[in-house]
């Protein structure tokens, strides 16, 4: 009976030590699932109030909803170590405790990053929206420099300033959460840029003055030769075949105005310190301007030939004579444009050497074919002509 009496002694000593505990974590759980529903719910509806669904949430994600839930989370993991150590069991909760202690003390860093990248973000919005503002003054200003119309340049300005505001701030919010795999690289390359942002800003400028300069230089040459009547001029040189139909003035404008444009680009690039690429642009106008210099003696050398052509054949028995001169100064100018252009000294003197050639073919042609007869009442016109 004594047995008995100790067994069930020592049962309700058990039980009564452990009751308390138990209905004590039971309730902890209880009160803790209500309160991490009722904060799930206030957390989600005050997120949503902010209009953040829209901006940065997709399809698939609901960005309120994932905050919520976890933060719905998060409380119940605090609820359920309070309740098992209640019940007495810290040893497991060792690990659990080490873990939130080390999330707990990242808190202040994460709220941090993100109220820096908030700020940032509605600091951005608002100065590029004040750039908008001023978009009527930037469109009437827009055809002056005549830019494509479905060039939206507001829109591009607005981009612009949102990101040069933004991305620093961004990156500060990252050096904020000590995420130096990411920040340090990030820094590094904002450092650079903003180094290179006075450069970009002159080659911008320097673009600029040469797009609306050059308009304004070959406007005023391309009407300066149409008051000289240049086409004109063109037909009185026999040089009509070669122009045609076409607005020569408007050429020498669009030419002129091409090679305003590259030299424009090269002083920026120069500007950018891009070396490699000025060297190019170097070379590039450099191979235009002799390409262009050599057309230029081309056709001085046509009109120099056309004058002389013109004089000697004005008498019916320097016809022959006239042409073979024709031929002659073409040729020599041939090679001085070729030789201007850059091109190889052997194409050259192949060239001329062929042109020569020519000359003398038909020369021979004429004496030894069908025109044998009229070929020696010329030389002989020639040879009188050196005897008087």
């Amino acid at each position: 009976m004594n047995f008995l009496q100790n067994i069930f002694d020592n049962l309700s000593n058990s039980v009564g030590g452990y009751l308390p505990n138990t209905i004590g974590a039971i309730l902890i759980l209880v009160i803790g699932w209500f309160l991490a529903g009722f904060i799930k719910r206030l957390i989600t509806k005050l997120i949503r109030r902010t209009g953040v669904d829209q901006k940065l949430g997709t399809g698939k994600i609901i960005l309120s909803k994932f905050i919520g839930k976890l933060i719905y989370f998060l409380v119940m993991i605090f609820v359920f170590m309070l309740a098992l150590e209640k019940l007495g069991m810290t040893s497991v909760l060792d690990p659990v405790k080490n873990l939130l202690n080390g999330f707990t003390d990242y808190i202040p860093n994460i709220v941090g990053a993100g109220l820096v990248g908030y700020i940032g973000y509605m600091l951005a919005t608002i100065v590029s929206e004040l750039v908008g503002l001023a978009g009527d003054t930037i469109r009437n200003f827009v055809p002056k420099l005549k830019l494509p119309e479905n060039l939206d340049i507001v829109n591009i300005l607005k981009k612009i300033v949102f990101i040069f505001i933004f991305i620093p701030l961004l990156i500060t919010a990252l050096n904020i959460l000590n995420m130096d795999a990411i920040s340090v690289p990030a820094i590094h390359m904002l450092e650079q840029f903003f180094i290179a942002i006075p450069k970009i800003l002159v080659a911008v400028i320097i673009i600029l003055v040469f797009v609306i300069g050059g308009r304004f230089v070959t406007g005023l040459l391309s009407d300066l030769l149409e008051s000289f009547n240049l086409n004109s001029i063109v037909n009185k040189m026999n040089l009509g075949g070669v122009t045609s139909n076409t607005n020569l003035p408007k050429i020498i404008g669009n030419v002129a105005y091409f090679f305003i444009l590259l030299f424009g680009i090269t002083t920026a690039i120069e500007k950018l310190e891009f070396t490699r690429l000025t060297e190019i642009l170097d070379t590039i106008v450099g191979v235009a301007g002799n390409i262009l210099f050599g057309l230029v003696i081309l056709v001085i050398g046509n009109w120099i030939a056309s004058l002389a052509h013109k004089a000697m054949s004005k008498a019916n028995d320097n016809t022959f004579v006239a042409s073979i001169v024709r031929m002659s100064i073409l040729a020599i100018f041939l090679a001085m444009g070729l030789k201007t252009m850059g091109l190889g000294d052997e194409i050259i003197n192949m060239a001329f050497g062929i042109t020569l050639g020519t000359i003398a073919v038909s020369i021979a042609l004429s004496f030894g074919l069908g025109g044998r007869e009229a070929a020696g009442r010329q030389m002989e016109r020639i040879l009188n002509r050196f005897n008087k």
